[in-house]
């Protein structure tokens, strides 16, 4: 299938994905926030954070079925797969937005993810690392669908590992830099224990490690730009 169909059907796809995401949000708002999303964050039962956390994981191995499912190789794959999550997290914002007027700017926090513990920054924070991941994925696409050798070098690979690892640092050191003033460690991925979501109720942002996002994304754009500028000499 050409690259202009997969992208409308995928991007429908990535889309539709970003509906339901927000729509669960809706629900689980009017639940635990009837009042309005804020800071601390509402008691939540275990029960329902555990769902919440395999919701999650449910959520990715729909995206890299899709991804895979889409493309011939492994890179590819990964293409595919990145660009689904980032439209997918864009459109996830859109749809509150549209339903609930929230959030009232891009620098309000959020809660992003919860694996392997919880994710937080500011709603532009997550919308520039979607960015990035769809300039990543594009021009992977483009450049197979010219026949290029796509695959990736240990070196590339390690450039956006360790871009990754970093963003993924920026995401979680104020919450985590929190929990750890309370419990150590392994206590603190206890996504069961009462004690822990208890604990986890009373965060409030206090600031975003902007330097870290911002050496994470330089990282990955300045390999971004390594391997563009390789495969354009294929």
């Amino acid at each position: 299938m050409k690259l202009g169909k997969l992208l409308i059907i995928i991007t429908a796809f990535a889309i539709s994905m970003g509906f339901l995401e927000s729509a669960v949000v809706v629900y689980l708002r009017e639940v635990l926030y009837p009042d309005g999303f804020a800071f601390p964050l509402s008691p939540i039962p275990v029960h329902l954070a555990f769902t919440e956390l395999l919701r999650e994981v449910a959520t990715l191995i729909m995206m890299l079925a899709v991804g895979f499912l889409a493309a011939k190789r492994f890179s590819t794959g990964l293409a595919w797969f990145i660009y689904t999550f980032a439209i997918w997290d864009i459109f996830y914002y859109v749809f509150l937005k549209l339903l609930l007027g929230w959030p009232p700017s891009l620098m309000t926090w959020d809660v992003l993810f919860l694996i392997p513990t919880t994710w937080t920054g500011p709603v532009l924070a997550p919308v520039l690392v979607s960015l990035t991941m769809i300039l990543l994925a594009m021009v992977v696409l483009v450049h197979a669908e010219k026949g290029k050798e796509t695959r990736f070098t240990w070196q590339e690979w390690s450039g956006l590992i360790l871009g990754s690892l970093i963003l993924i640092l920026g995401f979680i050191d104020d919450y985590t830099q929190y929990m750890l003033d309370h419990f150590s460690l392994p206590e603190m991925l206890q996504v069961k224990n009462p004690g822990v979501l208890k604990v986890a109720t009373g965060y409030i942002p206090r600031r975003f490690p902007w330097w870290i996002f911002g050496t994470g994304a330089v990282v990955i754009l300045g390999t971004t730009g390594i391997y563009r500028k390789r495969i354009r000499r294929i």
